[in-house]
């Protein structure tokens, strides 16, 4: 019986196969969704141990949306459903969490005093900036997405005769 190592073969996919590409982590967009899945996993956890439990639930959406979106854009599914407009939803979701992380980590800082809700503000603060430069890279390829989606649309090849506001016959 031969070693099925020695034959050349790709070992059998098992957990492997969960991973993502190394190409994906690499990128910019690999990288800032793998540091807004962990950063939003420690706030979570922070508030699970604070004083300030009442705020646990906005850094747990998060971190699950954002592991969504890493392992959505990994196996590529933005390229197979056309039908979502994946770089509105990603910026919606940029946005929103960067302002209600920096509600959030202003109301834990200021209000409460132990300190796991300190350090979650803290962790809170480095989301906000992470989930803003995310915004910003996804706001320009939004810009993109959209002319892209307005050329191939036959309203954007009028000719001049349907343009012009003229009433002479």
């Amino acid at each position: 019986m031969e070693d099925p190592e020695s034959e050349g073969t790709a070992p059998p996919p098992g957990l492997s196969s969960l991973l993502p590409p190394r190409e994906f982590l690499r990128s910019r967009k690999g990288q800032l969704l793998l540091a807004e899945s962990v950063l939003s996993f420690i706030i979570f956890i922070c508030y699970i141990a604070s004083l300030a439990a009442s705020f646990m639930m906005a850094p747990l959406l998060e971190f699950l949306l954002a592991l969504f979106l890493f392992f959505a854009y990994a196996s590529r599914l933005n390229e197979k459903f056309k039908g979502v407009h994946w770089p509105l939803a990603d910026f919606v979701r940029c946005v929103t969490a960067a302002i209600i992380y920096f509600a959030i980590s202003i109301a834990a800082v200021s209000k409460y005093g132990d300190g796991a809700s300190k350090a979650a503000g803290v962790f809170g603060f480095a989301a906000t900036i992470v989930f803003a430069i995310d915004f910003y890279i996804t706001f320009n390829d939004l810009v993109t997405f959209l002319k892209q989606g307005s050329s191939d649309s036959p309203e954007g090849h009028k000719t001049e005769d349907e343009d012009s506001d003229s009433d002479s016959d």
